[in-house]
């Protein structure tokens, strides 16, 4: 299958280098000094144990999306009408468009602008970039589509190319899950600058996680999500499985650049005024992580 990743960042590298080993014919659009080292060497997919090069086509124009059967939609939150404006000219009403982005309400926006549907994913996985051209991969790699008359086809191809695909009635619910995971981790390790183990080991950490946490479940239940599993259990889990890893939003903010929160902690914050629900947590962890952006600028 001819696919596009649009936004060749940690996660769209990723999952397009898994795509490319299996067989498939990947174009990644991104920034010039990623597009040259995959054009010259492949993309460096790093496991730690093992690294291989894959071969992919790199381009720095949504052009390359021409032809794609299958659109991965990776760029920030930030970032979605832009994205999408710039794809709608090269996609057609049957190419399939994933949204595997942080937040809760990409596949919607991003759906309105390229003006046909787009199945919203929920990513578990731990990467980051290595280099230029270079992908590390940290742990999981799942993925929780929502249904769709396309999403049998999606987990027909993402399966056999070893990236374990769930469909899901209550994707949104699950959507909710990981943003109510990143309100609980990505404002404290971009603050401290610290991977997930040692935030957990500060004093009071868990109590504020907890906080947040409550606040993201009654501002949920306030928008008539069913939120499912243990979430709380979930969060726990994430500081024994990946000790090492720092968030998304660290790692923007240690690159100088803008982060997700307004689509994370920010979310939260904006949907509790509306409801008349308070998310003081929230609101000092999002204050908080502006703040040290505006330095990192």
């Amino acid at each position: 299958m001819k696919i596009a990743v649009m936004g060749a960042g940690a996660v769209g590298c990723y999952y397009g280098a898994m795509l490319a080993r299996a067989g498939h014919d990947v174009t990644l659009i991104g920034r010039p000094n990623h597009v040259e080292a995959m054009n010259r060497n492949g993309l460096l997919l790093d496991f730690g144990s093992s690294q291989e090069y894959v071969s992919v086509t790199g381009d720095t124009d949504a052009v390359g999306v021409t032809g794609a059967e299958m659109v991965l939609f990776c760029v920030k939150s930030t970032d979605t009408v832009e994205a999408g404006a710039q794809i709608k000219p090269f996609i057609s009403p049957d190419t399939i468009v994933l949204s595997l982005q942080n937040g809760v309400d990409n596949a919607e926006r991003l759906s309105h602008v390229i003006g046909q549907p787009v199945i919203p994913v929920v990513v578990y996985v731990a990467t980051s970039m290595g280099g230029a051209g270079h992908v590390r991969h940290h742990g999981r790699g799942e993925l929780v589509i929502g249904p769709s008359a396309q999403s049998q086809a999606v987990a027909d191809t993402l399966i056999p190319a070893r990236i374990p695909v769930e469909i899901s009635e209550n994707a949104e619910g699950a959507l909710w899950a990981k943003m109510i995971l990143n309100c609980a981790y990505n404002a404290l390790s971009a603050i401290t600058q610290r991977p997930y183990g040692e935030i957990v080991q500060g004093v009071g950490v868990w109590d504020v996680m907890r906080n947040a946490v409550d606040e993201c479940l009654a501002v949920a239940k306030g928008c008539g999500v069913t939120v499912p599993g243990d979430v709380w259990g979930a969060i726990e889990k994430i500081a024994e499985t990946m000790p090492g890893q720092y968030s998304s939003t660290a790692q923007d903010l240690a690159r100088g650049k803008p982060s997700e929160i307004d689509f994370l902690n920010g979310y939260i914050v904006r949907k509790g005024a509306e409801l008349g629900i308070p998310t003081p947590t929230n609101l000092t962890l999002h204050a908080l992580t502006k703040l040290q952006e505006t330095k990192s600028a």
